[in-house]
């Protein structure tokens, strides 16, 4: 199949969707289909996670990446999608996130040109941004199918986009088959390790502050936030309200996000909400124990409470609830133990090539159907 994975950025330190589209892109590439990756960037620059040789890149040069699209630019890429789309001729065009299915349905109408959408969030994303949830309710007759990435978030979408949706996990990428040593022997600090991008959806805030009424009775505990996004300034600023300097670290984004798993002994995930959790996933595959919000899409999924981790109820607060749940885990490191798992069985139902046969048959269908 000639594949085109149309996504907004690919350059700038990742995200989620991005590591997933780089991880399917190059899959299907080495399966022996034809697969481009176009974004809105100027052609050039070095992806944040790496593309085949084989993938072939497309840049179009418009707009800005690292925030919201203007009018005019929005009008600019719809029109510069229909034209390069129309001359790359892909037997499907595959959007990852709103933020390029949309444009690139409404450019392709009427193309003959098949345009799958793979969501990569949750309703509740849309609730504050009701232009965006109009938008989404008129794609799908725009739409040959939808993916997204757990039965529970497909559930909640209006019911024109369920008929076309199919649930297509996130792969994992793991770089060993290394596990986390979750108690170790030595001296030297522990690290309670959180993956995610700066932002409101993943709630650094409460996980900051629940730190901070640990810090004192914690002293040879460290706070290791990995990612990068629009809320650094803010989190920097509350960790030296907080007197947290030295004790919470912002690295930035990691393409080596292995080593920051297995450098870990606890990871936590505050999110409010997740699509499928795809760094939780990682964690539990690398064996580590992992605390996350039970009311949270995404994590209660992924975390089995008493099983591979703990799930908080937010009550009475949520910074003082998800203190209380770190607390019992970080003074404890025989139960750390028996809650890490070998990882053998997210590693398998999550798998790259499990889902790379999922993908596979997805755009298999979708050809046929349009055919």
């Amino acid at each position: 199949m000639r594949l085109l994975f149309c996504i907004k950025a690919m350059n700038n330190p990742g995200g989620g969707a991005e590591r997933v589209l780089a991880t399917v892109a190059n899959g299907l590439a080495a399966r022996g289909h034809d697969v481009a990756v176009l974004t809105f960037e100027a052609p050039g620059g070095r992806p944040f996670y790496a593309l085949d040789a084989a993938v072939e890149r497309i840049g179009l040069g418009i707009g800005s990446t690292t925030g919201p699209a203007t009018p005019v630019a929005t009008l600019q890429r719809m029109v510069a999608l229909r034209r390069r789309v129309r001359r790359h001729r892909p037997d499907v065009a595959i959007g990852f996130m709103h933020s390029m299915f949309l444009p690139l349905a409404a450019a392709l109408a009427g193309s003959g040109i098949p345009v799958v959408a793979s969501e990569h969030i949750v309703p509740e994303h849309y609730r504050s941004r009701p232009l965006q949830a109009l938008l989404l309710r008129l794609a799908p007759p725009l739409l040959a199918r939808m993916t997204c990435v757990t039965e529970a978030a497909a559930s909640k979408y209006p019911p024109a986009l369920r008929r076309r949706i199919e649930v297509v996990p996130n792969p994992l990428t793991l770089a060993s088959d290394a596990q986390a040593d979750v108690a170790p022997e030595a001296g030297g600090p522990s690290t309670l390790l959180t993956v995610g991008r700066l932002t409101a959806q993943k709630d650094h805030e409460t996980l900051i502050r629940a730190f901070a009424l640990l810090a004192p009775r914690m002293p040879g505990w460290r706070l290791r936030i990995v990612g990068d996004g629009e809320l650094r300034g803010r989190l920097e600023a509350l960790v030296g309200e907080l007197g947290l300097a030295g004790r919470v670290e912002l690295p930035g984004s990691s393409a080596d996000i292995a080593s920051e798993y297995l450098a870990a002994q606890l990871f936590v995930m505050p999110s409010r909400y997740e699509s499928f959790g795809l760094a939780t996933a990682e964690a539990l595959a690398y064996g580590l124990p992992a605390v996350g919000f039970r009311d949270c899409p995404g994590t209660n999924e992924l975390i089995e409470d008493g099983v591979n981790g703990v799930l908080v109820d937010p009550v009475p607060s949520r910074p003082e609830a998800l203190a209380q749940a770190l607390e019992g885990l970080m003074l404890d490191a025989g139960r750390r133990r028996r809650l890490a798992g070998d990882g053998a069985a997210i590693r398998a139902r999550y798998g790259a090539a499990a889902v790379l046969d999922r993908w596979e048959r997805l755009l298999g269908q979708t050809l046929e159907g349009a055919s």
